[in-house]
């Protein structure tokens, strides 16, 4: 049996739930679309163990951090890892789409299999799905809702004057 020690906290995208293991955080999900704990994990609360991540996030939030440091303990299939590595790959206040993400793995014609892959992504904001949006530069699709993921990218926008307008429709 693994033990994650978990932590529940409030921020500007809504409630979350971050869990981590000794290697790293392997979720941080909005609460009202968690994931059901799988066969084998048991959580113990301790916000002690999740402070550091806690305070990453603080400053994303607060717009003085726009890297995130700490070990991620990524889990899924190897197509689902090469998507969540490219994630991680997009900088602060840019976008890319579905398409994008695809060619850079390899696999141009995968999209909607790379859209499957940000849907079960463990670790969001960190592993900035978000930041993925249709080629025609569109808003679609995002666990925490549109409203969020418009609400992160806003913040991004805000928050980095080398890119001051996002390639995206807002209202989409």
């Amino acid at each position: 049996m693994e033990t994650l020690s978990y932590a529940r906290t409030e921020s500007p995208a809504g409630p979350l739930f971050l869990a981590a293991s000794k290697k790293g955080l392997v979720r941080l999900e909005f609460e009202n679309r968690m994931q059901k704990t799988p066969p084998g994990i048991e959580l113990r609360e301790s916000k002690a163990a999740l402070a550091p991540y806690l305070r990453e996030l603080d400053e994303y939030f607060s717009g003085r951090l726009r890297d995130f440091s700490l070990p991620l303990d990524l889990r899924g299939t190897a197509f689902q890892m090469a998507c969540w590595q490219a994630l991680l790959k997009i900088p602060y206040g840019e976008t890319r789409s579905y398409l994008d993400i695809a060619r850079t793995i390899g696999h141009p014609n995968a999209c909607r299999a790379v859209g499957m892959s940000n849907n079960r992504n463990p670790i969001a904001i960190i592993v900035p799905c978000h930041r993925v949006i249709a080629s025609s530069g569109s808003l679609c699709g995002y666990g925490g809702g549109l409203d969020v993921k418009r609400k992160l990218l806003a913040l991004e926008e805000q928050h980095n004057p080398q890119h001051p307008r996002l390639p995206l429709q807002i209202g989409a």
